[in-house]
């Protein structure tokens, strides 16, 4: 994620770089020391989607401050 903001690992957390997504669970997460997105939650296909045929959880990661 670093990499693809364009962002040295220190401005991640300076920033305040966080994964948010839809409901209640935060399914991702920011490493600090690498920039990789992680799941941070079991993501459970069954429990969020049941009979969908397609299943799509939508997240945003979010940068205070100007880019």
């Amino acid at each position: 994620v670093a990499k693809d903001l364009g962002l040295q690992l220190p401005a991640l957390r300076e920033r305040g770089v966080r994964a948010v997504c839809e409901g209640r669970m935060q399914y991702f997460a920011l490493q600090g020391q690498t920039g990789h997105l992680v799941t941070a939650e079991r993501i459970d296909r069954e429990q969020l989607c049941r009979l969908v045929e397609k299943c799509v959880l939508r997240c945003e990661v979010i940068v205070e401050g100007e880019m």
